[in-house]
């Protein structure tokens, strides 16, 4: 039989990894592209040969999604397999009436086609929306195992936009290894914390190879944890599943993809931000989660955000300067930076659509919700670039910086400016120490 022809319809991530797990070796199917959505610049590109396997000795073409009918039709592709996450429902079955529409059949992989299986005991962290708290919640969990005695070593959901064959397998463990990794913006709001706080953070591309490379660090490893990107489940199989929600946003749990696939399979969810979060929001999460996991521990917790220097706040008219991707595609309408301007008695929180330039003002066209924030977009030089400029253009007394990384290293800052920070805090019991104490007793100390 005549292999089915395959497009994969991603956006750098999922995509690569399913290619890599399901088809690469698979004589029953050919991948004949990607198609790319959600980040900049990376349509046009080639999922290089080094990575693709004996079966593309050219590698494989990256197009934009905007020609997927055009492309089913001229390649005569059988079947496209939805490879993106952070999605609403009705867009993934608008994708699945467009690829019907233009003759092929619509696949979505799944977990036991997808998860790599550690050799070392594993915690998935992941979340039912972009900016849950994923962040705060790995942070949380390493130091809980750190002053266990355990070395944790995290390993971080794809974002490769450089050259594939080059981040194949990443390691950081210090600061200057995010220069000497070309990192964006993005990719440094993950990895530093991590690095910040002496634990070894890996990434790339080929998520077996790096698995391999974790469970053999050089600096020792006891515990892998998975730090999840979007509201994606995991690549690899976990022993302990836990998922971050966000009541700010309640609701998409079970309305985004593949938000509810997460929701559903996880040990122990934990109910984020309670402390700035509507009440009866938080009862309608609750109720949600009762209602397609009714056996999962359920933790109550807060990410309280505290100023560097709260007189660059107080009285003063502010610019916030929030993680990027939380504001796009994760549609939160407030931010760390948001929270401490009001908290700190902000005279007036300035909006910088009139001040920006170049592709972050492309931005709020693409994402006109986003309001008097400014998302801190860096996916390459020109949006760095784009960023300081929009800063510098913007009239207002000082910035605070709601992202996870000293934004200040990387653009120039021309008006005073501070940092907010935020660290999860559970509320009661249970919490995460209990349930790691339980963790270690089954799979470290057993």
């Amino acid at each position: 039989m005549a292999k089915q022809k395959v497009i994969i319809i991603g956006a750098a991530g999922r995509d690569f990894h399913n290619f890599n797990t399901f088809f690469r070796n698979n004589n029953d199917y050919e991948v004949v592209a990607f198609t790319a959505t959600q980040i900049p610049d990376i349509d046009d590109r080639r999922y290089p040969a080094e990575l693709a396997g004996a079966f593309y000795p050219d590698g494989i073409p990256v197009y934009a999604e905007e020609k997927l009918e055009e492309l089913i039709k001229k390649m005569k592709v059988d079947i496209c397999v939805f490879a993106y996450s952070d999605i609403p429902h009705h867009h993934v079955m608008t994708v699945s009436a467009r690829v019907n529409a233009a003759g092929a059949s619509f696949m979505l992989l799944g977990p036991k086609q997808t998860m790599l299986q550690s050799s070392k005991p594993l915690i998935s962290v992941c979340a039912t929306r972009t900016g849950s708290g994923k962040s705060q919640t790995s942070r949380k969990i390493i130091q809980i195992l750190m002053e266990q005695g355990l070395r944790v070593v995290a390993i971080r959901h794809p974002m490769p936009y450089g050259d594939l064959v080059k981040q194949k397998v990443q390691r950081f463990a210090t600061i200057e290894d995010l220069s000497r990794h070309k990192c964006t913006i993005e990719e440094m709001e993950e990895y530093e914390p991590h690095i910040a706080r002496g634990n070894v953070i890996y990434a790339g591309v080929d998520y077996e190879a790096i698995l391999k490379a974790a469970e053999n660090d050089p600096d020792g490893c006891d515990i892998i944890l998975w730090d999840g990107g979007n509201n994606d489940f995991s690549f690899y199989e976990a022993d302990l599943s836990i998922a971050v929600t966000d009541p700010h946003r309640a609701g998409a749990e079970l309305t985004y993809y593949p938000s509810q696939v997460v929701l559903r399979t996880s040990d122990v969810i934990i109910i984020n931000k309670m402390d700035t979060a509507d009440p009866e929001k938080v009862k309608q999460l609750r109720g949600n989660i009762a209602s397609v996991n009714p056996g999962a521990v359920v933790i109550d917790a807060e990410s309280p955000v505290r100023a560097e220097n709260v007189d660059v706040i107080k009285g003063k008219k502010v610019l916030c300067v929030e993680d990027g991707p939380t504001l796009t595609h994760g549609e939160m309408k407030i931010g760390a930076a948001v929270v401490a301007a009001q908290k700190y008695g902000a005279a007036e929180i300035v909006d910088p659509r009139p001040f920006t330039t170049g592709k972050l003002t492309r931005t709020f066209e693409l994402y006109p919700n986003i309001g008097k924030l400014l998302p801190a977009m860096g996916y390459g030089t020109g949006q760095v670039k784009d960023l300081e400029e929009t800063i510098k253009n913007t009239k207002c007394d000082s910035v605070i910086i709601g992202t996870p990384i000293d934004l200040n290293r990387i653009v120039k800052i021309d008006k005073p400016f501070t940092r907010v920070f935020y660290d999860l805090e559970e509320t009661g019991h249970p919490n995460l120490t209990d349930v790691l104490a339980d963790f270690i007793k089954k799979k470290i100390k057993s």
